[in-house]
């Protein structure tokens, strides 16, 4: 009978693998992409350069960058069977539940591609699956939610960079340079974060040996739960309870008082500063001379909110105050750049499959399964039973 390690509820802590993709260092305040600061890669670089820091571990690419960013314009198209399957995804939706609906639509994609295991594929065959199955992501999700709006889908351009070719096909037209490069901040800072949930969960399942697409249908799922990647959509619902900057304290004093949880305050890993946060709340404040007034609104109020919540939660807790999040900033980000609400977990998961893309190629080459043992807790069987 083997031995079984004792390990802290939920893995906390605990090391699983070698990466050398990325390290999230919580008590620093700081996370990185294979050496360099995320934020400042996502100040100073284009997604399509990042995503190739991540493949390749050089923002050139190991195929040029021109090569690299051609090559995402012909993955992110839509297969010619696909667009019956994504009208049939699509109708009947009630609207807000785009993720799961991108999941479906994934592992339709998965099928329509022929995609075969990774375990059966070499190295270029592998790199080649998982990117084109995250490019074509967010392709998919403009798709459905189109359909689901009873609107025609946007004929693709390919002069047009990642980040700009979402909002396009979302849209039906090009987006205000401000917005792309907001929005691209934004995909920059969360495409990877450690061995989140989901990370996790797409690495368990490429270990597998599976294909691309049900790496990334995990990672999905993973998602969908309401502790990981939810919250966004949720602090602008709370914002807009909240209503004024005037009823701010009223409705914040309330809300600690039942016990309840403020919205995009508190990380799991981070103890001080969420340096996401101190990124995406730069970023939105430079979206203010080109907002709209209800953007502005938005704006001004997530700023005030901000400091009152931080104020009261520091006084509640001055041994450890719970600082913002990247979550924060994230829903107001897209609200301002003109995302749908429903669309906002959805886009985080086409920001977070670039990363998978990476885990999963990492993953492949250990070829070794992930089988963790479990201690069983249960009655002992019986004699009888065991004869």
């Amino acid at each position: 009978m083997s031995t079984l390690i004792e390990v802290p509820a939920g893995l906390a802590g605990v090391a699983v693998a070698d990466t050398a993709i990325g390290d999230v260092r919580g008590s620093e305040g700081f996370y990185h992409y294979r050496g360099v600061d995320a934020t400042e890669l996502a100040r100073t670089n284009s997604l399509e350069q990042v995503w190739a820091l991540l493949l390749d571990g050089d923002v050139g690419s190991a195929e040029g960058p021109k090569d690299f960013a051609s090559r995402l314009r012909s993955d992110r198209l839509l297969p010619d069977p696909l667009p019956p399957l994504l009208a049939a995804i699509a109708a009947g939706s009630a609207g807000d539940d785009a993720l799961n609906l991108l999941r479906t639509a994934v592992s339709a994609a998965g099928t329509t591609l022929a995609l075969r295991p990774l375990w059966d594929g070499s190295e270029d065959t592998r790199r080649r699956d998982v990117v084109q199955v995250a490019a074509l992501m967010p392709t998919l999700l403009a798709a459905l939610h189109r359909l689901g709006n009873g609107q025609d889908l946007v004929p693709p351009r390919d002069d047009l960079g990642h980040v700009a070719h979402y909002l396009y096909v979302l849209r039906g037209e090009p987006a205000p340079e401000a917005h792309v490069d907001a929005l691209s901040r934004y995909l920059i800072s969360t495409v990877d974060h450690g061995f989140n949930a989901s990370t996790f969960t797409a690495r368990v399942v490429a270990s597998t040996g599976a294909d691309a697409a049900a790496t990334m249908v995990a990672g999905i799922a993973a998602l969908s739960g309401p502790l990981h990647g939810g919250a966004p959509s949720r602090v602008v619902q709370m914002l807009d309870d909240i209503g004024s900057i005037q009823g701010a304290d009223q409705w914040l004093a309330d809300t600690l008082e039942r016990g309840d949880r403020l919205m995009g305050f508190g990380h799991a890993v981070y103890r001080g500063r969420d340096p996401r946060s101190e990124l995406l709340r730069e970023t939105v404040l430079g979206l203010v001379d080109t907002a709209d007034d209800r953007g502005r609104a938005l704006v001004e109020l997530a700023v005030a909110v901000e400091q009152k919540a931080l104020a009261a939660l520091a006084e509640r807790r001055p041994d450890r105050p719970l600082m913002t999040n990247v979550e924060f900033y994230a829903g107001v980000l897209m609200d301002v750049v003109g995302l749908p609400r429903e669309l906002f977990s959805a886009t985080f998961a086409v920001a977070r499959a670039i990363g998978w893309s990476a885990h999963v190629l990492e993953q492949t080459r250990d070829r070794k399964i992930v089988r963790p043992a479990a201690r069983y807790v249960g009655p002992q069987p019986s004699a009888t039973a065991v004869s």
